[in-house]
């Protein structure tokens, strides 16, 4: 498939440790509801009717691209078109964010499942928002593209929503740990189909959310997250070689998962997200040289004055230095942030050049 020539490769080259000119970033949820013109498209659409319809997809991930000078865009989605894909009800309820009516209670009810192989089939939506995307973008910037890790998607799955606890979804892995086992394991093989036919439709970097990270302790994330992410990473960089596609960057970002750093870095992610609570000295320290770090201003910041926010990420970027480093927040920017605040930050990070 012929795409536009890339014009600015910053984000790929500080994946892969390569120079680059200047610190390249881009946001978490950096398409979304603090945009007055995303506000606009979502008063036509519900959630899930916008990541269902690629010109809608396309038109919200354009959005902040047209409006600010970042580095990459990322495809409009969600993590739990996985759930939908395998079968499942997934709503997104104002004020509540996403909500399954019938949520998994017990192993029985993993019979209700699809399977793995049709996942691609059902998502096709999120594949033709993807290539529609990258020649929407016209080289400007590279895609992203995206899914939940196994642990995070199967906390959802069990939970029902979010939750301060995860207790209902940890108590599976103590009374049912074959079964959680076997639940992981479909839903890595589907995100392994689901990554891979990303690849296929364009995207140039992916990024495995692991969102809570920060409800599992060592032991349980080794048991029950690491060995799913390395499968992961592994398998569609293989597939990707297969098939005679161009490899591509993929990152992990672990939020609030301090401990598990160092086992992450032992397996093939290009990239490492760190949130706000680590400190980037440390994290290079337990991730080596040999892996790019990204974040991680609190999303908070950006509530600062412009001033404020310019020397904040001054120190951000003198701590994490320019190489092997990719700027960002150390979540998703908050709904009622001031654009022009992330407009200060994205000054602010492009002002630190390379003098290597």
């Amino acid at each position: 498939m012929e795409f536009p020539v890339l014009k600015n490769d910053r984000l790929l080259r500080a994946a892969k440790g390569e120079k680059v000119d200047v610190v390249p970033v881009w946001v978490m949820r950096q398409a979304g509801r603090y945009l007055p013109e995303f506000r606009e498209e979502r008063s036509k659409a519900d959630f899930f009717t916008m990541c269902q319809t690629p010109e809608l997809a396309c038109k919200v991930t354009l959005q902040p691209i047209e409006r600010f000078p970042l580095d990459a865009a990322i495809i409009f989605s969600d993590i739990l078109v996985i759930p939908q894909a395998l079968g499942m009800d997934v709503e997104m309820r104002p004020g509540e964010g996403p909500v399954f009516p019938s949520p998994l209670s017990e192993p029985s009810d993993l019979s209700k499942l699809g399977k793995a192989s049709e996942v691609c089939c059902k998502l096709q939506y999120v594949f033709n928002a993807i290539t529609l995307t990258r020649h929407r973008l016209q080289g400007k910037v590279p895609l992203i593209g995206f899914c939940g890790a196994p642990w995070t998607i199967m906390a959802y799955m069990i939970e029902g929503k979010g939750s301060k606890t995860m207790s209902k979804a940890k108590s599976w892995f103590y009374k049912y740990p074959e079964e959680s086992h076997a639940l992981l394991q479909l839903i890595t093989d589907a995100t392994i189909e689901y990554l891979v036919g990303q690849v296929k439709a364009g995207a140039q970097l992916l990024q495995v959310f692991e969102s809570h990270a920060e409800h599992l302790g060592p032991y349980l994330f080794k048991e029950y997250a690491l060995p799913y992410l390395k499968l992961i990473v592994d398998q569609v960089k293989e597939r990707v070689a297969a098939q005679g596609l161009d490899s591509i960057p993929m990152t992990i970002f672990p939020k609030g998962g301090h401990y598990c750093l160092k086992d992450v870095a032992q397996l093939n992610y290009d990239v490492i997200g760190i949130d706000w609570t680590v400190d980037p000295a440390k994290a290079r320290e337990l991730v080596g040289p040999n892996k790019t770090l990204q974040g991680n201003l609190d999303p908070c910041a950006l509530y600062a004055s412009k001033d404020n926010i310019s020397k904040m990420v001054q120190e951000m970027v003198n701590r994490f230095g320019v190489h092997r480093y990719i700027a960002n927040l150390g979540h998703g920017i908050y709904p009622d942030m001031d654009p022009e605040h992330l407009a200060a930050f994205i000054e602010a990070v492009h002002k630190h050049e390379s003098k290597e």
